[in-house]
């Protein structure tokens, strides 16, 4: 689950179903529902609020779904990391990590949509959450 930056929508995963519901906060109604790959496990929101990244496990890849339109935009092969759980963006949103039940972590550049390197962290790896170190 995810909410976007101002705060009046959520996307959620619905595995089951294969799809991102978005939820509209002012009404709490199911405004959309955008069908993306197999067993979707999470969503992230680039910081600027123009995409919503979801992870579909079954399916080891990410949708790209455009938050103005609502379609998906892209979708990006992360295979080298069995079976995707989490991600997380950086601040800036020039990044997004994803989490795997294999060994590894797949870096991926929102720029172009392409994943650009692969981090071994060890096996079952489900959680991330991206934090800034005060200076």
């Amino acid at each position: 689950m995810a909410v976007t930056p101002d705060g009046t929508r959520v996307y959620v995963a619905v595995g089951g179903d294969h799809l991102v519901s978005v939820i509209d906060t002012g009404s709490n109604l199911v405004v959309h529902t955008i069908p993306v790959g197999s067993q979707p496990t999470d969503v992230a929101i680039t910081p600027n609020g123009t995409h919503a990244y979801v992870v579909n496990g079954a399916s080891e890849n990410v949708s790209v779904i455009n938050i103005a339109s609502n379609t998906v935009t892209a979708t990006i092969d992360v295979s080298a990391s069995s079976f995707p759980q989490n991600i997380a963006i950086t601040p800036d949103g020039s990044r997004a990590y994803v989490t795997s039940w294999s060994s590894y972590v797949s870096v991926i550049n929102t720029g172009t949509n392409l994943v650009t390197g692969t981090i071994e962290v060890g096996p079952q790896t489900t959680g991330i959450a991206i934090g800034t170190i005060p200076v």
